[in-house]
């Protein structure tokens, strides 16, 4: 490759640039023809090129001797370029590509004849301007990588071009790209515009962190304050009940001796203690009072109010995701009431946690039963005294047996603890079904249960081993049996309304026979009137009579006279 004689502006020609002969280049590799989509494969080679020897030494007026090109590049100064000329050996050994790596250019030189040249490295140098590429119509690989570089210009007209490095320059702007539909690839890393740009993106991802870990700070400083004030909720509602309870005991008023003299319990200090209550509640009222979770595949409802999600429309892929659902200050009768819902909003819950839910007697387990499935129970001792009694665990077996639990408190179920809870609570059951009427039995049984049923009293399933074989094909069917069926729950507002039923019965009852009474005793009283005046009006009667139809002639006069009359 020759080098030729720098082609200046308008001044005097400009002497040779030093050429600096390090042997360290980036040489790419590609073959002679490479297609557009084929990668380029760098290494580096370590021998020194015979082109950097020469390139712009004495031999630029050897070559271009006589040669004379002003040309001006927008300014007024006079601005020399060097000219780049290789030779042919040169280009046939790398036809398309041109290496001007580490030589201390400051500007882009003139290169002639290179039309066909699709890669163009200026790494490492200090270029100020991108110029004099503009005729490089199949440039496709342009490296400006290290340089001065402070503006994005002279690479419109470069149509091809897929692969533009301009890292480590000086670029505050990307511009003048608008043209270079096939870019694929543009470096900036290392200019201030892309390093604002990425410490902008940093600072905006740190900030985003920052607000979420924010967020969620309060969102678990929130839910421990929600979770701690429906704790107080609950436990101020307990120590009502228990107020109201002990206080019904004394609703009479009934005076104690204390050293010989009488002492009454006064409603005003009741009614204050209950008023300090109330103020309690509605003071932490204004925090939130129930709250509901959803973590992982478990549902968690603390407190009543949580109990209305059961109302909402839950997104069918949320729903069939939950399999655990936990109760927490939340009274169990109050549960009870929306196990339907529970099962119909969520077919996978095959799992549920109490605590703080006031279990405290056995028959409150054969509520669950209304379950769809169930797999495991837990029941925290915390608000549970149920789990106090030694049998609670052999009751729900006994009772949930149609269910085929696996773990209760995590324990899991043998077949020794099925066994022995049939032995302890059969004889219940049995009982149960035997002492209660008939009519009382079919209300708590839907249509299937009543042929079954029926089918007992009809005695023919009497016979021996019918009862086990019941039990079993029962088990298999996922169904409780008809003496489990007997051993049933019934909340206390429920018991409060059937008591409330019964007494409105009791009371028209008792109205109705009353009045029925009150009749009967009137037709008495009247027949026995009749009784005593029957002889004194017969004896008018026909002394009427006689004295009427004495007198034929007047008699049949009257008679005709009446049937006149009635004609008329």
């Amino acid at each position: 490759m020759v080098p030729s004689k720098g082609r200046t502006g308008r001044g005097p020609r400009a002497a040779p640039a030093a050429v600096n002969n390090c042997g360290l280049q980036l040489v790419i590799q590609t073959s002679s023809i490479p297609e557009k989509t084929k990668p380029f494969e760098f290494r580096i080679n370590k021998e020194q090129s015979s082109f950097h020897n020469r390139l712009l030494q004495h031999d630029l007026e050897k070559n271009y001797s006589g040669r004379q090109d002003n040309t001006n590049f927008g300014s007024s100064s006079s601005i020399t370029f060097p000219v780049l000329q290789r030779t042919a050996e040169e280009k046939i050994l790398n036809s398309d590509r041109l290496t001007l790596e580490r030589q201390k250019l400051t500007v882009c030189p003139i290169i002639d004849g290179e039309d066909h040249l699709r890669l163009l490295n200026f790494q490492h140098n200090f270029i100020t301007r991108i110029q004099n590429i503009s005729n490089l119509h199949h440039l496709v690989f342009l490296d400006l990588y290290d340089n001065q570089i402070e503006e994005i210009s002279g690479v419109s007209t470069l149509r091809s071009l897929r692969v533009l490095l301009l890292g480590k320059n000086r670029i505050k702007k990307i511009s003048n790209l608008e043209n270079l539909k096939n870019l694929d690839v543009l470096d900036l890393h290392g200019n201030q515009e892309e390093e604002r740009r990425m410490a902008s993106i940093a600072a905006r991802k740190e900030e985003e962190r920052k607000r979420e870990s924010h967020k969620q700070t309060l969102l678990k400083e929130k839910k421990r304050l929600t979770i701690g004030n429906i704790a107080r909720q609950w436990e101020i509602q307990q120590n009502r009940i228990a107020l109201e309870a002990s206080l019904n005991k004394d609703k009479e008023n009934e005076p104690c001796q204390i050293n010989g003299s009488a002492a009454y319990v006064f409603p005003e200090e009741s009614r204050s203690l209950d008023t300090i209550l109330s103020s309690a509640v509605q003071g932490l009222s204004v925090l939130e009072s129930h709250l509901v979770e959803v973590e992982g595949d478990t549902l968690g409802l603390y407190g009543a109010g949580a109990l209305e999600c059961l109302d909402r429309n839950w997104s069918v892929q949320t729903a069939a995701i939950i399999a655990t659902v936990s109760f927490m200050f939340i009274e169990f009768d109050e549960i009870v009431q929306v196990l339907v819902k529970l099962k119909t909003k969520f077919p996978n819950c095959v799992h549920l946690k109490f605590k703080e839910t006031n279990l405290v007697a056995l028959q409150q387990f054969s509520a669950l039963a209304e379950m769809h499935r169930m797999e495991q129970l837990t029941v925290d001792p915390q608000g549970n005294p149920v789990v106090n009694f030694a049998l609670w665990k052999y009751y729900v077996l006994f009772r949930l047996n149609h269910f085929n639990l696996q773990k209760i408190n995590g324990v899991k179920i043998t077949e020794n603890d099925i066994v022995k809870a049939e032995r302890l609570f059969g004889i219940l059951a049995y009982v149960a079904s035997s002492e209660l009427p008939h009519y009382r039995m079919l209300s708590l049984f839907g249509e299937s249960r009543k042929k079954q049923f029926h089918y007992l009293l009809e005695g023919k399933g009497k016979k021996s081993g019918v009862g086990s074989e019941e039990s079993s094909d029962n088990r298999r069917s996922g169904g409780e049996s008809t003496a489990r069926a007997m051993l049933n729950y019934m909340t206390k507002d429920f018991h409060t309304e059937k008591l409330e039923e019964i007494k409105e019965r009791k009371t028209f009852c008792q109205t109705y026979v009353e009045n029925l009474v009150k009749e009967a005793a009137d037709i008495n009283m009247k027949n026995e009137s009749l009784q005593k005046l029957w002889p004194q009006m017969f004896i008018e009667l026909v002394r009427d009579a006689v004295i009427e139809i004495r007198n034929k002639n007047s008699y049949m006069k009257l008679c005709l006279q009446r049937i006149t009359d009635q004609k008329q």
